[in-house]
């Protein structure tokens, strides 16, 4: 099947295709003599792992690791969760920075009045040096 068959049965666009192909995440397939590619079942498969591997958020370093166990018959488990736990702790940070974003632009709008005054403490906050920049103060109570 040429590229746009198999970017419609995986589900991944043909940019997609070949941006993987690129990667050496897909292998490079057969071409006809006009030039053009020619994927079956195992590219497509493959190209579906991709997606699901993708939507799952990880990354493509990560990816290479699970194509390549994936592949591997012999391989240990082990090998398969440690990448997905170090994946689930990345989500968890990452989890714990927005949160921490989501509260501190909460309690921004809240104090913004949101009127037709020029007064906003949001642009306030947001021109404020950040707090582990600044210099202590003297006479501060952390003095």
């Amino acid at each position: 099947m040429n590229i746009g068959e198999a970017a419609r049965l995986s589900g991944v666009s043909a940019k997609m295709v070949r941006h993987y192909e690129a990667l050496g995440l897909l292998p490079r397939v057969m071409r006809t003599d006009s030039g053009y590619r020619q994927y079956g079942p195992a590219e497509v498969h493959t190209l579906r792992f991709i997606r699901r591997a993708r939507e799952l958020g990880f990354s493509m370093a990560e990816i290479a690791d699970l194509l390549r166990l994936w592949q591997n018959r012999e391989r240990a488990s082990a090998d398969v969760k440690r990448i997905a736990q170090a994946h689930m702790a990345d989500l968890d940070r990452r989890i714990a920075e927005m949160s921490g974003m989501r509260r501190t632009l909460e309690h921004l709008v809240r104090g913004c009045h949101g009127d037709a005054r020029p007064q906003c403490p949001i642009l306030d906050e947001l021109a404020e040096p950040a707090a582990t920049a600044l210099p202590e103060r003297r006479g501060s109570p952390a003095s």
